[in-house]
């Protein structure tokens, strides 16, 4: 049963003597049984605040909300090393949540009790991460955060999460700019003969980087004309190249392709062995697309070696990515007519609405197409007489 008791004591007089048995200058002391029966105790200055205290412990055991005060003691570093045991999220994302816990989060709040830290301190460290990091990264590195603070709160370690309404930086507006057709075209006849397939195919099919590098043979179906995208290739430190699954389910899709890019994979398959890798099960496969020593493509060296030297032979801006091809590949979609749905499945896109952030601003405006549909009602309605101008009704 939960009770409040008085630190002042009698001696053996019978007089009214204070104690520093509960802590000095905290004269009333708050005891009760926590949900596994074992008695917790703590002291306050005053005896309504003791009182007020039980009431909230009562109610919090009540409704299931229980929290040990003593629980939140525990430094972030220590709960994150748990938090981080038991996950079960893909390789890559694991080594990403480790890298922005020791390089960041960890060195700035690891010291800390977890019920210690509050929401200020916690838009504070946003603001310095902002000041050294791109906005992208500050978000990921915060949605760490908040993953463990989210999961302290589920395991009763703290009550609330100091994560709640933080303020995060916004990246500069940038719209996309589809690279022209005489730049793809230069990029994919500048490669070596090697790549020439790969270009074309990322032009053609807007697959992203890893799934190209990580496209079986058997996934290029010259029959049905379109290619099966199931997979892409990750690589980790200290660790082969592997095949993993897509991100989400809309990464799961089939991408039709055009007679002359099949006509280049056929080729390819003629002249370039493919290479080998292993899925997460330790399956074999061969990979469509190989480096020169016929193994997996590794991001970083393709773009040193391939990517780069052909921006320059074209004149491209250094700082043009790979992903330039993806963006090109939309905009030959929004150009020929097609509607976001389509788009949005043939990008791999998890909803419409990511494809519309992206490409709104490509789609033809259709302020003439609303005025002659409009037009065209009116008439109608009145018959198809004016007057000044301006439609009269009969």
């Amino acid at each position: 049963m939960a009770h409040i008791e008085d630190r002042w004591e009698r001696d053996a007089d019978g007089k009214r003597v204070r104690t520093d048995r509960y802590g000095r200058g905290d004269r009333w002391r708050a005891r009760w049984f926590d949900p596994d029966g074992r008695e917790r105790s703590r002291s306050f200055a005053r005896k309504l605040d003791a009182e007020q205290f039980l009431v909230g412990v009562e109610s919090d055991k009540s409704r299931g909300l229980y929290v040990d005060p003593a629980a939140g003691r525990i430094t972030l570093t220590e709960y994150a090393k748990q938090w981080q045991a038991a996950q079960v999220h893909r390789a890559s994302s694991v080594d990403t949540f480790d890298s922005h816990l020791r390089n960041h989060i960890l060195p700035t709040l690891g010291r800390r009790p977890l019920a210690s830290i509050t929401r200020s301190e916690v838009q504070a460290f946003v603001k310095g991460r902002a000041a050294v990091l791109a906005p992208s990264t500050v978000g990921t590195v915060y949605a760490v955060l908040r993953m463990v603070m989210r999961a302290a709160v589920a395991d009763r370690i703290i009550g609330v999460s100091p994560c709640d309404r933080i303020a995060l930086p916004k990246p500069p507006p940038r719209e996309v700019v589809p690279l022209p057709h005489e730049a793809v075209a230069g990029l994919v006849a500048t490669v070596p003969d090697r790549y020439h397939a790969l270009m074309l195919a990322a032009a053609a099919t807007g697959l992203r980087q890893g799934e190209l590098f990580g496209l079986r043979r058997d996934h290029v179906d010259f029959l049905r004309r379109h290619i099966v995208v199931d997979a892409q290739l990750v690589l980790l430190a200290r660790r082969q190249p592997y095949l993993a699954p897509p991100k989400t389910n809309a990464g799961y899709r089939t991408v039709p392709v055009p007679d002359s890019v099949l006509t280049a994979l056929t080729e390819h398959f003629k002249n370039v062995e493919p290479a080998p890798a292993l899925d997460e099960k330790g399956h074999a496969h061969e990979l469509v697309f190989a480096n020169g020593k016929g193994g997996p493509i590794s991001r970083t060296w393709f773009h040193r070696a391939v990517w780069s030297p052909a921006l320059v032979a074209v004149g491209l801006p250094k700082g043009t990515h790979f992903h330039e091809l993806r963006h090109y590949y939309a905009s030959l979609l929004i150009d020929g007519g097609e509607s976001v749905k389509v788009v949005q499945k043939r990008l791999g896109h998890a909803s419409a609405e990511e494809t519309l952030n992206t490409y709104a601003h490509l789609w033809p405006d259709s302020e003439d197409r609303t005025r002659s549909v409009v037009e065209a009602a009116l008439l109608r309605v009145t018959g198809g007489t004016r007057s000044g101008g301006v439609v009269v009704e009969r």
